[in-house]
């Protein structure tokens, strides 16, 4: 009975669980934000940030990336699978600059920011995201679709009446949701600082 209550004692003193791969990520880059303002001429504070200065540091970021986007001259542009290689310029894909906003925001306001004043949030940020995103689906000849989501009453009623949606059965996400693709976007940035 003592082994038992001591292995009960050991299990309320262990660590706390470590944190989990987004707050990881989101931590490197909001450390990985820091610096570049940090560093930026002449040096920014955070508070004087604006969303001209996200979208500048998004830029930066694009030295870092490994998504070929053809220009408008390359004889590949709009193809999604080129035969040859092309000297096009490779940038960061527009998925992982909207999953690093998404954590800078969420970031932001968890170290003491307003949402308000949220420079990730701006507008400019946002139509920067969405001319990056079409841009990219033009050059690269892949269209990027808003998925559809399934509404949470239609599978309620659907499962409540004993009917299937429509488009497949209840409970299958093949036409709805979204994954993410969490990807180490600064860490190259974090080194090279």
């Amino acid at each position: 009975m003592d082994s038992q209550q001591g292995g009960a004692g050991e299990l309320s003193s262990s660590p706390a669980h470590p944190p989990s791969r987004y707050e990881s990520q989101k931590r490197r880059d909001w450390n990985t934000f820091l610096q570049y303002l940090k560093n930026h001429k002449p040096p920014l504070t955070l508070s004087r940030c604006s969303g001209a200065h996200v979208i500048e540091f998004l830029k930066y970021l694009d030295q870092f990336g490994k998504t070929k986007v053809h220009v408008t001259a390359c004889p590949y542009f709009g193809h999604a699978n080129p035969r040859d290689p092309c000297s096009c310029p490779l940038k960061q894909a527009w998925g992982s600059l909207d999953a690093l906003i998404g954590r800078l925001r969420a970031a932001y306001e968890e170290n003491g920011g307003h949402r308000e004043s949220n420079p990730f949030g701006t507008r400019a940020v946002r139509i920067y995201l969405r001319e990056v995103r079409e841009g990219q689906a033009k050059a690269r000849g892949i269209p990027y679709e808003k998925k559809k989501r399934k509404r949470a009453t239609t599978t309620a009623v659907s499962a409540a009446s004993g009917t299937q949606p429509p488009g497949g059965a209840a409970g299958d996400d093949s036409s709805g949701g979204t994954t993410a693709n969490v990807g180490t976007v600064t860490a190259a940035a974090t080194t090279n600082s």
